[in-house]
C-alpha cells in the first residue's frame, strides 16, 4: 500500500492534481483542501468543518472502495479501506488561537486536548493509519509546535501502538525535520519518502509532500 499525505495549503491547479497523480499513491490523508479539489480515478472524503472560506481542514482520497465515517475531531476527516481506518488530521500550530476547534490557554494544552479527542474516537483502534499534518516535528528543532504538544503526540502514538516512517524525513525548510506526517501499525515494514512540491520552480504548497510504502 502506498500512502501519502500533503498539506494543500488551500490551493488546487492542475499543477496539483498532477503531483497526487504522479506520486501513485493508494490512498492520500490531505490537509487544507480547497473545495474544488477532485482526483481522477479517486474518492474523497472531506471533514465537515471549514477551516477556512472553500477550504476544508482534512480529506481522505482512495483509489481503493472507501467507506467515509464520523470525524473524529473538527479538524480531521476518517474513512475506512478494507480492514483498516485512515484518518488525516490537522493539529495546532503554535500561533493557532483557542475557540471552538482549538481549546486550552496554552499551545500544549490545544494539541493535548485535540489529541485526546482523537484518541477517545480511536481507541481501541484495530488497524489504524494516521497522518497529515500535525505542525510538530518529532525530534530536534521544534519550529511549528511546542515541547508539550510533541509530548502529546509521542505518547498518543505510543498508545495506539503506532509507528512514524516520516520522523526523520527533512522539512521544506532548510535544518528542519518534517511536521507531515504518517503514522502506521507498529512493526509493519514501511520506507517513506519526501516528494518536493514544485512545480516549474515554483512552490505549489509551503509544504511538502510525503509517501510512504508499507506491507498494509
Amino acid at each position: 500500500m502506498r500512502i501519502g499525505t500533503w498539506n494543500l495549503a488551500g490551493r488546487w491547479s492542475a499543477a496539483h492534481r498532477a503531483l497526487l497523480l504522479d506520486a501513485d499513491c493508494d490512498v492520500w490523508l490531505l490537509t487544507e483542501v480547497n473545495e474544488q479539489t477532485s482526483l481522477p480515478g479517486y474518492a474523497l472524503h472531506l471533514s465537515q468543518s471549514l477551516a477556512a472560506r472553500r477550504r476544508r481542514w482534512a480529506g481522505v482520497a482512495s483509489r481503493v472502495p472507501m467507506a467515509s465515517s464520523p470525524d473524529p475531531h473538527h479538524a480531521s476527516a476518517q474513512a475506512r479501506i478494507g480492514a483498516t481506518t485512515y484518518v488525516s488530521s490537522v493539529l495546532p500550530w503554535r500561533s493557532a488561537r483557542s475557540g471552538p476547534v482549538w481549546v486550552g490557554d496554552r499551545h500544549a494544552d490545544r494539541t493535548s486536548n485535540a489529541v485526546d479527542d482523537l484518541l477517545l474516537r480511536l481507541r481501541p483502534a484495530g488497524s489504524l493509519v494516521w497522518g497529515g499534518d500535525w505542525n510538530h516535528a518529532l525530534s530536534g528543532r521544534e519550529y511549528a509546535g511546542s515541547a508539550g504538544g510533541r509530548a502529546a503526540i509521542t505518547r498518543a502514538l505510543g498508545e495506539l501502538d503506532l509507528a512514524v516512517p516520516t520522523a526523520e524525513l527533512p522539512h521544506a525548510i532548510d535544518g528542519l525535520l518534517s511536521i507531515d506526517h504518517i503514522a502506521v501499525p507498529a512493526g509493519t515494514a514501511a520506507s517513506a519518502r519526501r516528494v518536493s512540491a514544485e512545480h516549474h520552480g515554483k512552490r505549489l504548497s509551503d509544504h511538502d509532500a510525503y509517501v510512504v510504502e508499507t506491507d498494509l
